[in-house]
């Protein structure tokens, strides 16, 4: 998994509460095996009309937004089923960091699990991210992980709390199998004492 440290990025704004993970990926998109390919389906039946070309009424569609590796919703964003598919599909896409008010649990732990960064604020703040996403044309935020401080180029500056464990997880980019393995050589003295013990 790809380390997180700092990321500049345009920010692209779902003004919703209680994004599901349906609405994130729909179930039909959900048979693929792999962890690739899902982003195209990503807010499918919003971005989309019912003849597949793009809908114009939906934020993320207008080309002010393109590129963007922000993402701004309003509070428990991803709520509904457990499917990993959700995160899998944000991060095909191209975003990297979710700003919400809130999350559901299992999405929340499932970003982290795959390199995505979800950052908590008040509902103010996250009001003032929208405002200010809605004023200037291909507006930036830098996230900076290491300090825990989202920036702008027009004087914000906010500090953002994150639980130390899940923060180290994303700065080094690991998984939960990354994280095993930093104990590999422990864990091979392990099963060769064990081996010992067990045939003599």
């Amino acid at each position: 998994m790809e380390a997180f440290k700092k990321l500049t990025g345009i920010v692209a704004p779902v003004d919703r509460v209680n994004v599901d993970t349906d609405a994130i990926i729909p179930k039909q998109f959900l048979k693929r095996i792999e962890r690739t390919g899902f982003g195209q389906f990503l807010f499918y039946e919003w971005r989309f009309d019912e003849e597949g070309n793009d809908n114009p009424t939906f934020e993320m569609n207008k080309p002010r937004y393109k590129g963007a590796s922000v993402l701004i919703s309003r509070a428990n964003f991803g709520c509904g089923s457990s499917r990993e598919h959700a995160p899998w599909a944000i991060m095909d896409y191209g975003f990297k960091t979710v700003i919400a008010p809130s999350y559901a649990d299992i999405f929340y732990n499932n970003c982290f699990k795959n390199g995505i960064l979800p950052i908590k604020l008040s509902e103010e703040q996250v009001e003032e991210l929208f405002q200010r996403t809605a004023q200037h044309e291909g507006y930036e935020l830098h996230v900076d992980l290491e300090n825990k401080v989202l920036s702008d180029d027009h004087g914000l500056n906010i500090a953002f709390d994150l639980d130390e464990h899940r923060r180290q997880f994303l700065l080094q980019g690991l998984d939960d199998i990354g994280l095993t393995l930093q104990h590999a050589d422990e864990i091979s003295a392990y099963e060769e004492r064990h081996a010992a013990k067990l045939f003599g």
